[in-house]
């Protein structure tokens, strides 16, 4: 065995065990995040996926209302590009546009002028205020949603009128198109408005997705009023925008355009919360305490030491001052000077001159003079500034 594997383990050495239990806590909370964010991701995935998509059977997805279509003849394709919308679009084909909001300013720009000119129906599916002025223009939309979701065609739009009472609250638009159809209103603002083209086709802007969802088709005019608003014409195109879909270089987005709004106002108010949690322990702190010292140092060691490192550093010209400094403020109330003028030549040494039987020093030099060359004067000055302090206090 070698000298060095007998040496023994020092105290400052930590064990892998000690290391383990000082960093599991960590080690915990960090596995805890972590499976926190998976789950939510699934759950988030789960919800998502299929959402409006006519190929899934989940609550939210639209296969139900392909399988009627297709049972009436209408073809249905599904498309995630805006190439392949464009490519589509015709005077015999529906393009439903599932997400108008996803789309980029260009897009939204290449997908009307193609859309216009097609005559075919052109359905935007809750599109906010900057995509449906954009995709429809003429239409507006309100900021205040539907307080109802079932509403009352009150429209003379012959496929409303048939349909009757569907779930279409949600977004409610306005329209300066006088031969537009605006159905199903809200406190007077229309959820669902077709807006006729020059080109013999239409838009329909409708103000929710509720009429396409698998679990909603069944209640009160849902599967009429879509089917009739998807099936007027052969084709179905159904759009739904992807990250998939290629932009050209003029549309290219960055980073921040590519985060959700809602991850950063999130990130607001984290730096709100930490400038609150910050300012909350701030009036904490309050004032200093003062605390008692654990020993009782004498004054006659504080002056040792200090001397011991003035004497070490060489530094007379400080201690000569210090010594000078603190003799003339013990003498200007003796003499009647205030201490604020207690080291102006002028104020005090007058004043102190008065006070003193005869004149054998010249106390301009002695208070005021310049540091001594070596450490005999420097005591040399300690004695003389004593002795005169003496003799100012002898009555």
């Amino acid at each position: 065995m070698t000298p060095e594997a007998t040496l023994p383990t020092t105290s400052a050495s930590r064990t892998p065990r000690q290391v383990w239990t000082r960093a599991r806590g960590i080690a915990l909370a960090l596995v805890l995040l972590l499976a926190g964010a998976i789950v939510i991701a699934l759950v988030r995935s789960d919800a998502q996926r299929g959402s409006l998509d006519p190929r899934s059977t989940a609550p939210q997805g639209s296969r139900a209302v392909a399988e009627l279509l297709a049972d009436r003849g209408v073809s249905t394709r599904v498309v995630t590009t805006l190439e392949e919308a464009r490519a589509a679009a015709a005077s015999d084909t529906t393009l439903l546009v599932a997400v108008p909001d996803l789309l980029t300013d260009r897009q939204k720009s290449l997908l009307r002028s193609t859309a216009a000119a097609s005559g075919g129906r052109t359905i935007l599916v809750a599109a906010g205020s900057s995509s449906v002025e954009q995709l429809a223009p003429g239409v507006h939309a309100d900021p205040a949603t539907s307080l109802q979701s079932t509403l009352e065609p009150n429209c003379d739009f012959p496929a409303a009128l048939r349909a009757g009472a569907a779930d279409t609250g949600g977004l409610r638009y306005t329209t300066t198109h006088l031969g537009a159809d605006e159905c199903y209103p809200s406190q007077r603002l229309a959820s669902l408005i077709r807006v006729p083209e020059a080109t013999g086709g239409d838009t329909v802007v409708l103000g929710a997705p509720d009429i396409l969802y698998n679990d909603r088709l069944d209640k009160q005019g849902n599967a009429s009023l879509a089917l009739q608003l998807l099936g007027s014409r052969p084709h179905l195109v159904w759009y739904l925008p992807s990250l998939s879909d290629a932009t050209t270089p003029d549309d290219e987005r960055s980073f921040f355009d590519l985060i959700p709004s809602g991850w950063l106002w999130g990130t607001l108010q984290l730096f709100i919360a930490a400038a609150l949690a910050a300012l909350w322990r701030a009036r904490r702190l309050g004032p200093l305490v003062p605390e008692k010292l654990p020993v009782a140092i004498r004054a006659s060691e504080t002056v040792e030491g200090r001397a011991r490192l003035y004497r070490k550093a060489a530094a007379r010209d400080r201690a000569a001052t210090a010594l000078r400094s603190t003799t003339r403020t013990r003498l200007a109330p003796l003499v009647g000077v205030p201490v604020a003028q207690a080291h102006t030549p002028e104020a005090l040494l007058p004043a102190l001159s008065t006070h003193l039987r005869g004149d054998g020093q010249s106390l301009h030099t002695l208070l005021f003079g310049p540091p001594p060359s070596d450490d005999a004067a420097l005591i040399a000055l300690a004695d003389q500034l004593d002795a005169l302090e003496r003799e100012v206090r002898r009555p």
